[in-house]
């Protein structure tokens, strides 16, 4: 997996580099510049950066050739981070307002990395053209109204590593949920979070249990990745410990017994906009209870229902049958049938063991069971 950024750095100081694509942009012209007509340097973290001006004609060809060296080393997938930073008072090409450029620059740097997969699918020959495993695919945080046009998949930035629910893992719940809701149908998070902080008086450190708790999660999203963090020191990570390395493998295995349905939601998704994660409401529309819930619950499309453990210490969650539904619920690790629509129930889940039904007589339900069975699982 690779990583592709509008932002360039200057790299005279770094020993090891092969190239300085910040200078060649500079030279190109290609640079978002400020009101002096210089390239604009913007703040980001510990050091500034130039940005890609991607209303210049010459941009798009030139960042599609760094992909395509890219992809000629064997890399298949990337990030495609930032989009969303165009400053307010930056000077572009195409002399639009900078202010109403800003959500547009997103659709761009979208559009860009999506046009460089379709002109690759175009152009491959014998393995690459026929082989699955050879698709491109990328992904990006930044987005407006059209970026799902172009964008492949979308992650929700970068989180705390905490079990907030402002910025935290609860949060990636609610940003799944809303994201899907506006047109973002395939979203997802780090798992683990991804900011930690590790300052005397203040500190964020990925725990244990809560990288566990968000594999957990993960595995019912579209898709179930990591990611060190910025402080990987700080953190637990999946290969820290034969305990999270197990707990990666059993839920890296209940990811792959949904791909079926996955893929079903997939094709949903392309035709009518509907998320693969949806909230409760799309289909329980009349269920008041069902609105005042945000990160506490969802569906995968209409046949699973998860309640995942979002809170510190918690063994057991609290899980809503809404009203509305005629089929009974079956939890998948007990086979217990939860039969009275509208009714709150406590369901244990301890590590290993998140709350998730199935409706029962659901063929995707019966699919899901028996792959977990195959799989060693169940």
């Amino acid at each position: 997996m690779g990583k592709s950024l509008m932002y360039l750095l200057q790299t005279d100081e770094k020993p090891n580099r092969r190239r300085n694509l910040f200078e060649e942009a500079k030279k190109l012209d290609i640079l978002v510049k400020d009101k002096n007509g210089e390239a604009y340097m913007v703040p980001n973290t510990a050091f500034d950066v130039g940005m890609l001006d991607l209303t210049h004609p010459l941009t798009a060809g030139w960042f599609k050739q760094i992909l395509q060296e890219m992809v000629d080393d064997g890399v298949r997938g990337w990030m495609a981070d930032f989009g969303e930073g165009l400053p307010m008072d930056a000077t572009l090409y195409s002399g639009e307002d900078p202010i109403s450029a800003h959500n547009r620059y997103a659709e761009l740097w979208a559009q860009i990395n999506r046009e460089f997969v379709e002109e690759w699918k175009i152009n491959s020959v014998g393995k690459e053209k026929e082989d699955p495993e050879e698709t491109l695919v990328f992904f990006m945080r930044a987005g407006f109204r059209d970026s799902p046009k172009w964008g492949m998949l979308f992650w929700e930035g970068d989180q705390m590593v905490s079990w907030q629910a402002n910025d935290g893992i609860k949060s990636a719940v609610i940003g799944l949920l809303s994201s899907g809701l506006s047109g973002y149908a395939f979203n997802h998070s780090d798992i683990g979070g991804y900011c930690a902080i590790n300052f005397p008086i203040i500190k964020y450190r990925r725990s244990e249990e809560l990288l566990l708790r968000w594999m957990e999660l993960n595995a019912f999203t579209i898709v179930f990745r990591t990611h060190e963090g910025n402080k990987p020191s700080c953190n637990t990570q999946f290969y820290s410990n034969d305990k999270t390395l197990t707990h990666f493998a059993r839920f890296a295995k209940v990811y792959k017994a949904w791909k079926f349905y996955r893929i079903q939601l997939v094709k949903e998704a392309a035709e009518n906009g509907l998320p693969v994660c949806r909230h409760l409401f799309l289909h329980y529309p009349d269920d008041d209870k069902v609105h005042r819930l945000s990160y506490q619950q969802f569906l995968l499309g209409t046949e699973i229902l998860v309640v995942p453990v979002l809170d510190k210490g918690k063994k057991d969650v609290k899980a809503y049958f809404p009203t509305g539904e005629t089929c009974p619920w079956q939890h998948i690790w007990t086979g217990r049938l939860y039969k009275k629509p509208g009714c709150e129930v406590w369901v244990e889940a301890p590590l290993g063991y998140p709350a998730v039904f199935v409706k029962v007589g659901s063929i995707v339900g019966e699919t899901f069971l028996e792959n977990l069975r195959n799989l060693n699982i169940l």
